[in-house]
């Protein structure tokens, strides 16, 4: 009977902290996604500074929105379980740097546009949630953008950006996956392979 009711308790215990971990403020992950879309329009795209000035603020702001440690063990796969821990951290740093200076670039094509944003919608992953917005195009329908959202305490991460049902984190780990596979270098190669594109950018 004791053990009964220990295991009724004990799952009592799970459901709630299952609960509580998997809760994510819905509207402060839509608010913090805006603040992140705005700051980078405003204060980047439309600002009257140099070109040396817009790298360094979208710097600041990509590592401070971006969960990049996480999305950068993510795309690694399962190569990143063999990676020895100074590959792990060469491969962070050089993919970190990667993408910073190439969405630095990209980051100009949403000159003059705004997003509007259409709510969330749950996810299956503990603590994560998706900011569902759209984007006009110069031609065509607007672009549907999905930002999944990463909550730990009160602090907001992005982990992925989904453009027209393209997850960007899922095409780099499947990009970096055939590129390992077809590599007898391995993780090694890659890190080289993306430090050399970085150097030529």
């Amino acid at each position: 009977m004791k053990r009964n009711i220990f295991a009724i308790a004990f799952a009592a215990v799970l459901a709630v902290t299952g609960n509580v971990r998997a809760e994510v403020s819905a509207a402060k992950a839509e608010a913090f996604v805006k603040d992140v879309t705005n700051d980078g329009i405003e204060n980047i795209i439309n600002a009257k500074i140099s070109q040396q000035e817009k790298d360094a603020r979208f710097e600041k702001l990509f590592n401070q929105a971006l969960d990049l440690d996480f999305i950068g063990k993510f795309v690694l796969g399962r190569a990143w379980r063999t990676a020895t821990p100074q590959q792990r951290k060469d491969f962070i740093a050089v993919y970190r740097e990667l993408n910073t200076k190439t969405w630095s670039k990209r980051f100009d094509e949403f000159k003059g546009k705004s997003f509007t944003f259409k709510g969330t919608t749950p996810s299956n992953s503990a603590n994560q949630i998706f900011v569902n917005s759209t984007v006009a195009m110069d031609q065509g329908e607007p672009a549907k953008v999905i930002w999944r959202v990463k909550q730990t305490g009160d602090t907001f991460k992005i982990v992925d950006i989904v453009i027209e049902n393209v997850s960007l984190a899922i095409a780099a780990r499947n990009e970096y996956a055939g590129f390992i596979k077809n590599n007898p270098g391995g993780v090694e190669a890659l890190i080289k392979n993306l430090q050399n594109k970085v150097k030529t950018m």
